[in-house]
């Protein structure tokens, strides 16, 4: 074939190489093959020759190969035609038209190529040596440690056979010491028995039982009786009998049964050489077996004590892990503390610091709330710049003694208007600007009995308490409630008795009263201030508030106004038209505008400050109440409130107690007692009201949640699917469309888009303004969850005179009413002999043929009772009807 340049010139024509000759290349019996390629390239390919295999009948008859030489191979044909000339069979080279740079490339192509075959080779021979050395390492290995286990079992299993030897020699040597002393009895008591002595009196069963009682011994131990019998020794293949109780059974004489065996004369003689090797199978069931035994002897091995990390909130999956303890133990555990929680469920770390105490292991306790470290002193000291502050001073005693109004005639203004129901239900706080020029902060709190947490909260926050007692009263129970709140607080009290002015007053009933509480009053010796004051006629007011300046000249109040604020949360609310807003009491430091801050869950800046007349302010010093706006949210009554140096710190702190909150809610929700899963298994109708409670801010909300749940019995309870500060809202009425809840709105009104809403799916919303009508209206309602009360009603006796059979009826009794009136469809007894012996219904009431409503005393009728037939004549019959009462709270 000629080449593509030629072929486009036509100027040669194609030929065959050989003319008028077409045959094959016969280059594979070389074992070589050249393959050509477009534009000149050749390659010689390097095959595989196989002979052929022939095979034929031998002299024997069987097929046998014929081995062939592999020149041989090509058969008589190829050898009778003489091999031809590679040169005459070769192709053409197609290396003539190439130029001397393509033949040089193709050479260095070629020899790369061959460079890169013999390095592979290496590499492969080195690997394959590398590979023959690994192994024969690993055998080598394998070998020695198989060697060392043999020679390990070998070395105990001889030490087992020695000490199988040890005790059999031990045990011979004393069964032999006891056939001895029998055998010198015996021959005393024959000895005597010759010389007349004793006479062998004994019965014969006696002596046929000591004749099946002999057993034969080895040889050995009759040499040693022989000898101690004085006798020659003569030795024989008869067994020698002596007592079963004195020698142990041994057969002598057969070889092939004793061969192997541990004899007594091979102990004796320390013929160890000739007992048979136990196998290793046996020396490793008596190894496990004496392991198994020290096992169960040794004592139980010591608890690993484990230092258990323990954050706020865990699993009990968790938890378990961390002990490397069973889930089932932790679970045991918790049930003996009364806490039914499954695998899955949380823990708070209380909880499971027990757990882990009573499991006997160590505790390490860490949090997240590294995250707050430092967020109490990012600036300055508070022992320095301090300069004195006015005090905070909170106002308390029992409901409708008079406190708001003190504090009015204080302040010269009248908020008791302002309040609904002349009561207060939620927390002010005022600053009083003296005549003198002092400053006093108060902080007025509730009476009533549900603002509890109210009144904790005032007595926490303030330095004075000022105790209010009307003098026609007394001490009243809130009275009481005040005084432990001062008292846990450890702050000092002030006792102003208030309405003196009325005509049955009692200041010194009151004093006496407060000797019971461990309040002494100065006129009576004590160290406690006592002012009798009078809010409707303004008398004593001076006297009070010179107290209160006296008290806190005593207490040295002072503080740092140089540094980032700290205050307390006294109240919370949401505004339509403002947002969240925060009652504030400024503790330490001053709170300008602008300042970056955390209260609780929520974070902000400070948009604007308003003291209690609505004015801004541009700064809030210690002990000063103000208003403030910019929350991301309402917070919670009681929080702390704290200035930090940048929205990202405050941003991660709030997160950080949102999230613990959250954990620590789950963990309280889904844990519960035992007496409580036991209840709830048992009781199964046990009703529920579902109520939705929003109020104008946090104190009213909490007050009201609190009064709710303490109205909650065995048989019907309240339950707040959901609490909250501000309006009421669409979300609010789907979720009371969903669980048939009713509203509560304290002070606040539904939106729009929300009372729409509730008017088209018929949801019931309460509006109040005053928390005893909350506290009526639920209880009502509850009242009309409760089981009606069932109570029978006796309307009249029946005498049976006789007893008929009717068709598809059964017996009927034919009765005369005697007391009382008999109704169709009422209850009935049965009695015969003044007992009762059946207690069902009446089926059917009749006179004559026809079905009545009722019969009255003298007159008769027919009687018939549901799935009972069991009458007779003389029975008497007890009608009476049930009655349901309504159940009240």
């Amino acid at each position: 074939m000629t080449s593509s340049k030629d072929t486009k010139s036509g100027s040669t024509p194609l030929t065959l190489k050989r003319p008028n000759t077409l045959e094959l290349k016969k280059t594979v019996e070389t074992g070589q093959v050249k393959q050509s390629f477009s534009h000149g390239r050749s390659k010689s390919v390097t095959v595989e020759v196989k002979r052929s295999r022939t095979f034929e009948r031998g002299a024997s008859g069987r097929m046998a190969e014929v081995r062939t030489p592999l020149g041989d191979q090509a058969g008589p044909a190829a050898t009778s035609k003489p091999t031809s000339k590679p040169a005459a069979i070769a192709p053409a080279s197609s290396h003539d038209d190439l130029t001397n740079a393509e033949r040089a490339k193709r050479l260095q192509v070629l020899e790369a190529a061959r460079e890169a075959d013999e390095r592979k080779r290496q590499e492969a021979e080195i690997e394959r040596e590398r590979r023959v050395e690994e192994e024969a390492r690993q055998a080598e290995e394998n070998a020695r440690l198989k060697l060392e286990e043999e020679a390990r079992a070998k070395r105990e299993a001889a030490e087992e056979r020695v000490s199988e030897a040890k005790g059999t020699l031990k045990k011979v040597e004393e069964e032999a010491v006891v056939a001895a002393r029998a055998a010198t009895e015996a021959r005393k008591k024959r000895e005597a028995a010759e010389s007349g002595d004793v006479e062998d009196s004994r019965p014969n069963k006696l002596k046929a039982r000591q004749r099946h009682a002999q057993t034969a011994v080895p040889s050995s131990v009759g040499e040693v009786i022989a000898n101690e019998l004085g006798g020659r020794v003569k030795q024989t293949n008869k067994p020698v009998f002596v007592p079963k109780d004195v020698t142990a059974k041994a057969k002598v004489g057969d070889d092939r049964r004793n061969k192997g065996k541990l004899t007594i004369t091979r102990a004796l003689e320390g013929g160890e050489g000739d007992v048979r090797q136990r196998s290793l199978a046996s020396v490793k069931r008596r190894r496990q077996k004496k392991l198994q035994q020290e096992r169960g002897n040794q004592n139980i091995p010591a608890k690993v004590v484990r230092e258990v990390t323990l954050p706020e909130t865990i699993t009990v999956q968790e938890l378990s892990n961390r002990m490397a303890e069973r889930a089932t133990e932790v679970i045991k555990q918790l049930m003996k503390l009364g806490v039914m929680a499954t695998i899955n469920q949380t823990i708070d770390a209380d909880t499971a610091e027990v757990v882990i105490q009573e499991l006997g292991h160590t505790i390490k306790r860490v949090t997240d709330a590294d995250v707050e470290m430092g967020m109490l002193g990012l600036e300055g000291n508070d022992e320095v710049n301090l300069i004195s502050r006015p005090p905070v001073v909170t106002i308390m005693g029992h409901v409708d003694h008079g406190k708001t109004s003190l504090l009015d005639a204080i302040r010269s203004t009248d908020v008791v208007r302002g309040e609904a129901g002349g009561i207060t239900q939620h927390i002010g706080a005022y600053q009083v600007n003296l005549a003198s020029g002092n400053k006093i902060t108060f902080l007025d709190t509730p009476g009533h009995a549900a603002f509890t947490e109210m009144r904790l909260r005032g007595a926490t926050v303030t330095d004075v308490v000022v105790l209010v007692v009307a003098a026609d009263d007394g001490i009243m129970e809130q009275t009481i409630e005040a005084i432990n709140h001062a008292k846990a607080s450890q702050v000092p009290i002030i006792v102003a008795i208030n309405k003196v002015d009325k005509p049955d007053s009692n200041p010194d009933r009151v004093k006496q009263e407060l000797l019971q509480h461990e309040l002494v009053v100065e006129d009576m010796g004590g160290d406690i201030l006592c002012i009798e004051v009078s809010a409707k006629a303004r008398t004593g007011l001076d006297k009070l508030e010179e107290a209160i300046l006296l008290q806190a000249e005593l207490l040295e109040l002072k503080a740092n106004p140089d540094r980032s604020a700290i205050g307390t949360v006294i109240e919370s609310k949401l505004d339509k038209g403002r947002g969240s807003i925060a009652t504030v009491l400024v503790q330490k430091g001053t709170l300008k505008v602008g300042d970056i801050f955390v209260t609780g869950n929520e974070s902000g800046r400070v948009r604007a400050l308003m003291n209690e007349r609505g004015q801004q302010v541009e700064s809030a010093g210690p002990s000063l109440p103000v208003e403030v706006l910019g929350l991301n949210g309402t917070p919670n009554a009681g929080d702390d409130f704290v200035v930090v140096e940048s929205e990202a710190k405050a941003r991660e702190i709030a997160a950080y107690r949102g999230h613990r909150d959250r954990e620590l809610a789950v963990a309280a929700a889904g844990r519960g007692s035992l007496e409580q899963m036991l209840a709830k298994l048992k009781e199964g109708t046990a009703e529920e009201l579902p109520v939705i409670v929003k109020a104008d801010v946090h104190g009213s909300m909490e007050a009201i949640s609190t009064s709710l749940q303490k109205m909650n019995t065995e048989e019907v309870k309240v339950s707040i699917l959901h609490s909250g500060v501000g309006a009421i809202n669409e979300s609010d009425i789907t979720l009371a469309q969903s669980t048939g809840a009713m509203v509560i709105a304290f002070n606040v009104r539904a939106n729009p888009q929300a009372r729409e809403l509730a008017r088209r799916e018929n949801i019931d919303i309460r509006y109040y303004s005053i928390i005893y009508n909350v506290v009526d209206d639920v209880r009502s309602a509850m009242s009309g969850l409760l089981e009606p009360e069932q109570r029978e009603k006796f309307t009249g006796y029946a005498q049976i005179r006789e007893v008929f059979n009717v068709t598809k009826v059964g017996k009927v009794a034919g009765c005369m009413i005697t007391e009382g009136t008999v109704q169709r469809g009422s209850k009935v007894r049965l009695l015969r002999d003044n007992v009762v012996i059946h207690d069902g219904a009446l089926k059917t009431l009749r006179r004559f043929k026809d079905e009545v409503k009722e019969v009255k005393e003298g007159y008769e009728c027919g009687m018939a009772f549901e799935s009972y037939s069991d009458i007779q004549v003389g029975d008497q019959i007890e009608c009476y009807i049930i009655e349901e009462i309504a159940r009240e709270l």
